[in-house]
């Protein structure tokens, strides 16, 4: 059995299976890789554990099949805690059921009965790929982030311009030397720009009805 690598060591898991054995034996193998383990034994107890002010583990393995909840409705409620990978255990690997658990979101999918010599590689193997889902989310919010104050930006130099009677790159230098004589950010300047020109069009706009 392989363990964790450094990094991983205390990477935190949330195991929820109805079948005690495999929730035991899960347990133990992975808290002798050095993993950071809680366990439920149901859906409804995965989320009060959540409830009551438990981390959000960085990966959960859920049963597919658990009487009450099943796994799949389980991860879609766990998505209120955030982000939370989740890997998916079941006797079935018909077509279908895997189908159900790529489109519930899963990194992994490991078939009962469990190979134990597996489960820590399986895992690693998740943890790595909802990493790489996490690195990639958070390039596009930052991308989204950019491209928004660069039309914000864009924007006020082009106010600047019209006002002043002058080019872009003498506009946006006396934008950028105003925030850095104000020490304030580029964009939150340009936001004051926008707000302004659209109070002052609402007044215009006002005083020639």
């Amino acid at each position: 059995m392989s363990l964790p690598s450094a990094g991983a060591l205390k990477r935190s898991l949330l195991l929820v299976d109805d079948d005690v054995l495999i929730l035991g034996i899960l347990n133990r193998v992975l808290t002798l890789g050095g993993y950071e383990v809680r366990v439920a034994t149901s859906g409804p107890m995965a989320l009060e554990l959540l409830a009551h002010g438990a981390p959000a583990p960085d990966l959960a393995l859920l049963d597919v099949s658990m009487p009450g909840m099943s796994g799949l409705e389980l991860a879609q409620h766990l998505q209120a805690y955030g982000a939370i990978a989740v890997m998916f255990l079941s006797a079935e690997d018909d077509q279908a059921t895997v189908r159900a658990a790529i489109d519930g979101g899963a990194v992994g999918y490991l078939v009962k009965p469990i190979d134990i010599t597996r489960i820590v590689p399986s895992v690693q193997a998740g943890l790595a790929r909802a990493d790489e889902l996490r690195e990639l989310r958070g390039s596009e919010s930052r991308l989204t982030l950019a491209l928004q104050q660069g039309r914000e930006v864009g924007m006020a130099v082009g106010i600047l311009m019209e006002r002043n009677k002058t080019d872009r790159e003498t506009a946006f230098r006396a934008l950028r030397e105003h925030a850095r004589s104000h020490q304030r950010k580029l964009n939150d300047v340009a936001d004051d720009i926008l707000q302004a020109t659209e109070v002052l069009n609402l007044i215009g706009g006002r005083a020639n009805k």
